[in-house]
């Protein structure tokens, strides 16, 4: 299952009860975060987000409404006695960010911090279950996209048949990672007696902070999701470029030329009190769009 959570869609300044952007992708079972906005460590008690399941945290440059909620948020960790590790994948000058922050406070995190700096595009995870890979995007200063994929979809369980031939549910997971089963006589359940072909692998796509950069086609081409950043609408093209940003026609059109099933849009510059017309002009390009909003999670 691959799935993404809105936690903030708005660009740098809060407005219109909008955050900064911050986002969760679920897959199977494991959550990474994206990107920690302030306000992002609110928005995790808001929806009720077990911060505890974060094990990974990806952010895509040195702009603060995309890491200015991450001092808190790695802070409060610690008060929550919070003991496994976490793994951080930013620029390399976020590590002396919070080294400072951190010292100026005399604080000792009673968990063990991982910075793994973002240096150049290729694999930065890589399990027998998923992938994470960074991209490098056009913006202003240095920024990465990332994007997850499933390298190996579980297999699904047929429960009429698992309970035909007496496999405990608490086998299931085994089942679905392609196990037999032998039961308590010694009689062996071909794993393919009781499940479904897994589906096609599920994959997802972060575009981060960018101009229009075709560029970005063939790395994103053909994910489940994509999330690309709208902060103007089509009649601010050319404000959106000397700013490094993109348009909803533009985004719409990469999604497009991309080939994505799905295509969302955030990152709303604050000048907008309304976001409908947001998903109207990218739906003139690309009809399979919705808007990031809050609190919606939006599931492949």
């Amino acid at each position: 299952m691959l799935a993404v959570t809105i936690l903030g869609n708005n660009s740098a300044l809060p407005a219109y009860d909008r955050h900064p952007t911050s986002q969760l992708v679920t897959l199977d079972d494991h959550i990474f975060l994206v990107d920690c906005g302030e306000g992002t460590q609110v928005q995790l008690s808001k929806y009720k987000i077990r911060w505890g399941r974060i094990n990974h945290i990806f952010i895509s440059h040195l702009h603060g409404d995309h890491y200015f909620g991450l001092p808190g948020l790695v802070n409060s960790m610690g008060l929550l006695h919070r003991e496994h590790e976490l793994h951080l994948y930013a620029p390399a000058p976020l590590k002396e960010i919070l080294d400072l922050q951190l010292q100026a406070a005399a604080t000792v995190l009673p968990y063990q911090l991982h910075f793994h700096p973002l240096e150049k595009e290729g694999v930065l995870i890589k399990t027998d279950r998923y992938k994470v890979t960074c991209f490098p995007t056009k913006h202003r200063i240095a920024c990465w996209g990332f994007r997850f994929d499933q390298v190996k979809a579980p297999r699904r369980v047929n429960p009429e048949k698992a309970i035909r031939h007496e496999v405990p549910a608490s086998f299931y997971d085994r089942l679905k990672q392609g196990e037999d089963y032998t039961t308590k006589s010694g009689e062996l359940i071909s794993n393919e007696w009781v499940t479904d072909p897994a589906p096609k692998p599920q994959s997802y796509a972060y575009s981060a902070d960018t101009l229009y950069d075709e560029e970005l086609i063939d790395r994103v081409r053909g994910v489940d999701i994509l999330y690309h950043e709208t902060t103007y609408l089509k009649d601010l093209n050319d404000r959106a470029s000397s700013r490094f940003h993109s348009t909803t026609t533009q985004a719409a059109s990469i999604a497009q030329k991309a080939g994505v099933g799905r295509l969302l849009i955030g990152h709303f510059s604050s000048k907008y009190d309304k976001l409908e017309v947001f998903e109207e002009e990218a739906r003139e390009v690309f009809p399979n769009t919705d808007l990031a909003l809050e609190g919606v999670t939006f599931k492949v």
